[in-house]
């Protein structure tokens, strides 16, 4: 594990989580910094993916503080929500390919629409982050001609297209069976050498094999463990 810097890229203080008008989690405290890997458990229901809407700024911020990557999200404008993803990278249980193009082609679409223009560095940054994965071989590849777990290696390379400082990920394994979840958790872990990482499951096998720090939504409220 790369040496942690004390200098939180996502920070929250007495965030109070809404779904519409309810309020899901109240008073919620904690910040991840470079080099981190956290766990977000709790039961259905009970706020996970509200907060990370929160945290990507899919949900705004009513109450409290929220820092991610620079941005301050109690005071982000709307035109300012595109540049904060940048710095993010998100990840989906269902991964939300473009089902109509190739492998290659979904990265390139991801580069092009954060105005990357040169060909010859989009080339090269899609063969880094697809060796990063694993997936280099596959750049021609359509997605159904993917695995469940190639499908999902290649929505956590699109993830850090743009060198992100911290990655979001929201129940990356629920669609997996548990050797191939095993695999994407291992990259996961790896990928948090060089930045923040916070990971929403159910899978408590995999918790045990990966331990680290867990925030536990429960009750309305989060609080901290360390496994």
């Amino acid at each position: 594990m790369a040496a942690i810097e004390q200098n939180p890229v996502l920070w929250v203080e007495n965030l109070d989580v809404y779904q519409k008008k309810a309020r899901v989690l109240s008073e919620v405290s904690f910040s991840i910094n470079k080099g981190e890997f956290f766990y977000l458990i709790g039961k259905t229901g009970a706020g996970k993916s509200s907060l990370l809407r929160t945290l990507y700024a899919d949900i705004p911020v009513r109450a409290g503080q929220v820092h991610v990557a620079g941005y301050n999200l109690a005071t982000l404008a709307n035109r300012e929500i595109p540049y904060l993803r940048r710095k993010l990278g998100v990840v989906f249980q269902d991964f939300q390919l473009l089902t109509d193009r190739s492998v290659y082609e979904n990265l390139e679409f991801v580069l092009r629409a954060t105005d990357w223009k040169n060909k010859e560095i989009i080339n090269r940054r899609i063969g880094e982050v697809l060796e990063m994965v694993g997936m280099e071989s596959k750049a021609h590849k359509m997605p159904y001609q993917l695995s469940g777990g190639e499908q999902q290696r290649l929505s956590i390379a699109r993830a850090l297209l743009n060198k992100p400082e911290v990655i979001l990920a929201d129940e990356p394994t629920g669609n997996l069976d548990p050797d191939t979840s095993e695999e994407i958790m291992r990259l996961l872990v790896q990928i948090s050498r060089d930045c923040a990482v916070l990971v929403a499951t159910h899978d408590f096998l995999i918790i045990t094999k990966f331990p680290s720090h867990i925030l536990v939504c429960e009750d309305g409220k989060v609080r901290h463990e360390k496994l």
